[in-house]
């Protein structure tokens, strides 16, 4: 017989922003300026309801896509011409990843320099996500 395990419903504050690639600083700030629901436990500690994490993430009732190379970094550059886009990332490693991307995926993504942003790797393709 198999135990199926039910996934979390709530996050601390620091595993919540490793989910979605921010600091715990950037968790707090929206914590503040209302872009994120946090509730408190009965330490008075933060904690993220897993449904939040789904809302910000884009993925609520989605499968969450699978790839081994997933590289989280900050938006550099965005350049638009016509209706392809190319966006530039520094990744935490050093590196730089560019990616070739539609007009309609950047302003769906919302992708401007300084946010974070994952460049995700898989076969010959890089994918962006937000």
């Amino acid at each position: 017989m198999y135990a199926w395990a039910m996934p979390r419903q709530t996050y601390s504050a620091t595993e919540a922003a490793r989910e979605l690639g921010i600091s715990v600083d950037t968790l707090r700030r929206w914590d503040r300026e209302g872009k994120i629901q946090t509730k408190r436990d009965r330490a008075n500690r933060r904690v993220v309801p897993l449904e939040e994490i789904e809302r910000l993430r884009g993925d609520r009732g989605a499968h969450h896509m699978s790839a081994r190379n997933r590289l989280r970094g900050t938006v550099t550059d965005v350049r638009v011409e016509g209706l392809l886009a190319q966006v530039e990332l520094t990744v935490t490693e050093p590196a730089r990843v560019v990616a070739v991307v539609t007009r309609d995926a950047v302003e769906e993504l919302g992708l401007k320099p300084g946010m974070a942003a994952t460049a995700v790797v898989k076969s010959t393709s890089v994918m962006v996500e937000a």
